[in-house]
């Protein structure tokens, strides 16, 4: 059977609503999973305008509810959304869309869903609704009560780790320590060893350029990232670095490794939305659930105007599929699967 999935709409005034019916609209989604939006039906009907081949939309009055065939149910976790104002900023579309995440995980937890995949919720919007949350990767982790987890991106052989996300780069700059850089390494060997690659090439980016070249630039490369390499390589995992982090994703997409552990957010972002924006998708590893997303944000400057992609959605949706079907995430955390 194909797995069900927990897909929520993210903030009404961004394009969630948009790339959710174009993606619905894609046969691809359909024949890989059962979609069960968590969200709001009439927006998703509204959308309907910039995708007419969407399924028809069913508001499923309970999660539990069997859904009737070749339709599209919609739970709206008894929070529905207020009005859309496409573009703006709205504390109850934040209010919305944070309750939507928390439906999703609790389906994912209780074993409901076979995992979840996320559309944009704006960070300043949820702040508004009153949460402290940095984003989704924060907000699932603390519902799962996971202390270790890390953002990823992923987009074919692209495979990017990062040892922090949404922080300054003051405060990613002070989190480069050799823990938090071999708890990163661990991992992302579970993650790939979980996708059935066997002996997992993992490098390390620098911090510094030409990654300091042996402290003349910094020495976080030798008082921090080196001894993590070794102490990864003592634990028996293919770990390599620190690399110039102006060659080593050149390196990652010729091969050489099947991962990088990038230092702060754009380190590892920017490669890959240059080479991949509308295919990769954002994965939250280290949790006990399977979560994937897009890999873009709400794009209030072009919401309700039609011209959002939802290639990166439709990729985090077949995704999470792959690895659902797969038991992935059964692998991932397998004991002794860190090595």
């Amino acid at each position: 059977m194909k797995p069900l999935l927990a897909i929520t709409m993210g903030d009404v005034n961004g394009i969630g609503p948009e790339i959710l019916a174009k993606a619905l609209a894609n046969p691809i989604v359909t024949q890989c999973c059962r979609p069960l939006i968590i969200g709001d039906a009439a927006h998703l009907e509204a959308a309907r305008g910039f995708a007419p081949a969407l399924p028809e939309v069913w508001a499923a009055p309970a999660v539990a509810e069997p859904a009737p065939a070749h339709v599209i149910p919609v739970w709206d976790a008894g929070v529905p959304a207020p009005p859309a104002k496409p573009g703006t900023l709205d504390a109850a579309a934040g209010r919305a869309a944070v309750a939507w995440v928390e439906a999703a995980v609790d389906l994912a937890m209780k074993g409901t869903a076979a995992g979840m995949v996320t559309c944009p919720l704006n960070k300043e919007g949820i702040h508004r609704a009153g949460y402290t949350c940095a984003g989704h990767t924060d907000l699932i982790a603390q519902l799962t009560g996971t202390l270790e987890y890390r953002m990823s991106l992923f987009a074919g052989a692209m495979r990017v780790v990062h040892i922090s996300s949404h922080c300054s780069l003051r405060e990613a700059i002070e989190l480069v320590t050799a823990e938090r850089v071999v708890e990163s390494v661990r991992i992302a060997a579970r993650a790939l060893r979980g996708l059935g690659v066997a002996l997992p090439r993992i490098a390390v980016a620098g911090l510094n350029p030409h990654a300091g070249e042996s402290g003349a630039f910094g020495d976080e490369e030798v008082t921090s990232i080196g001894p993590a390499v070794e102490a990864c390589r003592a634990e028996g995992i293919d770990c390599s670095g620190p690399y110039p982090p102006d060659t080593v994703f050149r390196q990652l997409r010729d091969g050489a490794f099947d991962l990088v552990v990038a230092l702060y957010h754009d380190q590892g972002h920017i490669p890959v939305k240059l080479i991949a924006m509308d295919e990769g998708v954002n994965v939250t590893l280290g949790i006990p659930i399977i979560r994937t997303s897009v890999d873009h944000g709400t794009a209030y400057d072009i919401a309700g105007a039609g011209v959002a992609r939802e290639h990166s959605l439709v990729a985090a949706i077949t995704l999470a599929a792959q690895w659902a079907k797969s038991g992935w995430l059964q692998r991932s955390f397998a004991k002794g699967s860190a090595v």
